[in-house]
This record gives C-alpha cells, structure tokens and sequence, in this order.
C-alpha cells in the first residue's frame, strides 16, 4: 500500500534550511575540531601590522615627488641662482635657472643599479643653495664641466625625499661643510613627466598597506567569533 508523502516529511525535523534539516545549533563536528594556534596567529597579525606600516611609511616618504610629478610640466624660469633665496611658492616646483657651481663642498656619490654618477655642489655665491646634477655613464673624469643651465624640481632640502635623505650628512663627512637647515636644493634634469613613478609606487604601497589591514581585521574579527562560540 503506497505511503503518503505528505505524512513523511511531516515525521522529519524541521529546521530554518527546510524539512531534515536542523540548522538551529552549532554543528558538534566544527566544535569538536581543534582551535588554531595562538602563537602563529599571533605572529601574523604582527608581521601583517609591520609590513602596513613599512608600507604607509614608504608612501608618506615618496609623497613629495608623487605631488611633484603631478604639477605644472612647464617650467618657471627664475634666472640667475646666486641672488636667489627660494620662498615658499616655489617649494616643489619646476624650475629653469642660470648659475655657476662652487667646489667647497661638492661631493661626487652613485646609487645602486645606476650607472650614472651625481654631483652635488652649491652654487657660487650663494652658499644656501645647492644643485645635484648627473653626469652620464663614460663621461664622468677630470674633463668633465659642469653646465650652467639647469632645468629641474626645486625643493628644501629637508623635504628633498628619501633618495636624498643622507646628503647633507655625507657633505658633512666627506667634506666638512655643513648644509644649512634652510638650504635649498635644485635636482637638476628631474621633470614632473620623469617623477611619475613617484605616483605609481604611493599607489602601491597604499593599496598594500590597506590590504594588510583588511587582513589583520578579518583575523581578529574570526578570533572574536570563536571566543562567542
């Protein structure tokens, strides 16, 4: 005699996932699995806290140029260096000058994975502003001279960022001159077109330092979750 179906799934426990299911308590096979381990989770929140940091502080250090690679791309003819003394509208600025380099001080320094030398030295008569200048690879030597004319970002020194952050020191060093706190410097050759991989490398670092963050939110928000289970 043929069962009425009607009357089975009637007989079956109900649940909120519909009949033979019962979703209302906690599943005693996820309880019975181990918790995870403290020490490694512990030790990813905090790793994933240094590299957001790392990251947000690499960002704020490349800041400068990232807004400097975002102004005018014209520059502002200012003439002569040696009368100059910078105010702050031409902090940060694209900048087209005349001048003579002095020796006292001038040091000469590479960076890794270049192979162009730099120059820094400040310009004749006017000892509170300096001008880094490259000198490209097989041209550097006793021969070399110095141009004249300049095209570049002009910016404090102490705001100058993170390529140049230990110049002033190494001036010092090398030659005992100290670069006054309101020294000015001019990156001569360096364009807003050029610096615009300032802008990629803050978008970068800001959208790494973000998604640790996001990390370290879900970690904890699952550590909160299990201590209310």
């Amino acid at each position: 005699m043929p069962t009425d179906p009607t009357s089975t799934l009637e007989s079956l426990p109900r649940g909120p996932g519909g009949p033979g299911l019962d979703l209302t308590g906690p599943d005693p096979e996820l309880l019975a699995l181990p918790a995870p381990p403290r020490q490694e989770r512990t030790v990813t929140v905090v790793l994933m806290a240094v590299t957001a940091i790392a990251a947000l502080w690499m960002a704020i250090a490349l800041l400068g140029e990232a807004r400097y690679a975002l102004s005018p791309g014209r520059p502002v003819d200012v003439g002569e260096l040696a009368p100059l003394r910078p105010a702050a509208d031409l902090e940060n600025r694209y900048v087209r000058a005349a001048g003579l380099l002095g020796t006292r001080g001038a040091i000469r320094y590479g960076r890794a994975a270049e192979g162009d030398s730099f120059r820094l030295a400040p310009v004749a008569g006017n000892p509170g502003l300096w001008v880094e200048i490259r000198v490209p690879e097989g041209f550097e030597g006793p021969r070399f001279v110095p141009p004249s004319a300049f095209a570049g970002r002009l910016v404090p020194f102490r705001s100058a960022g993170i390529r140049h952050a230990r110049l002033a020191a190494e001036v010092e060093e090398q030659t005992g001159t100290a670069v006054t706190d309101d020294a000015w410097l001019l990156i001569d050759g360096s364009s807003p077109r050029a610096s615009r991989w300032a802008v990629a490398l803050v978008a970068l670092f800001l959208g790494f330092a973000g998604w640790n963050l996001f990390g370290i939110a879900r970690v904890l928000h699952r550590v909160r979750d299990a201590k209310q289970a």
